[in-house]
């Protein structure tokens, strides 16, 4: 089972992404997860993706899709996989499809979630991240651990 979830900002693909995991045993990848695991890992792509990152530039599709392909090519990724908010742009989408191809996946659900704009300004506005790992919390959600 492959699923793509989109939709903007705030509107729950993370959270929806864990529930839909949990049930059906498969990963949930998240882009920015990817990122900043390749960057702790010292990856090749990691150590281009960071030197992007640190010029204040966005990571290129190319490297994106690399890292997309590195990380579906796991074998915990073998009975499926959640993309949460990837593919962002036409060459990502139009990249994820040759990879699905290549590995002979079969075609993803793609399920856009969507929530009225005074929610999503609200969760957006009440999230906090966390310097150091790149978590997000938000006080209903997911708050803060006692410190």
């Amino acid at each position: 089972m492959y699923i793509i979830l989109f939709g903007a900002p705030g509107v729950g693909k993370g959270t929806q992404a864990k529930l839909i995991s949990q049930k059906y045993h498969i990963p949930q990848i998240s882009t920015g997860d990817m990122l900043r695991e390749a960057i702790r890992q010292g990856t090749e792509l990691g150590k281009k993706a960071e030197e992007i990152i640190a010029r204040g530039d966005l990571v290129s599709d190319d490297i994106m899709l690399g890292l997309i392909d590195e990380r579906i090519s796991r074998p915990d990724c073998k009975n499926g996989f959640i993309l949460d908010g990837f593919p962002r742009t036409i060459k990502q989408a139009n990249g994820l499809d040759r990879l699905f191809k290549e590995k002979k996946l079969t075609s993803p659900v793609c399920i856009e979630i969507t929530v009225p704009e005074t929610v999503i300004i609200k969760r957006l506005t009440s999230r906090r991240i966390c310097e150091k790992c790149g978590a997000i919390f938000d006080p209903v959600g997911n708050p803060f651990p006692p410190i």
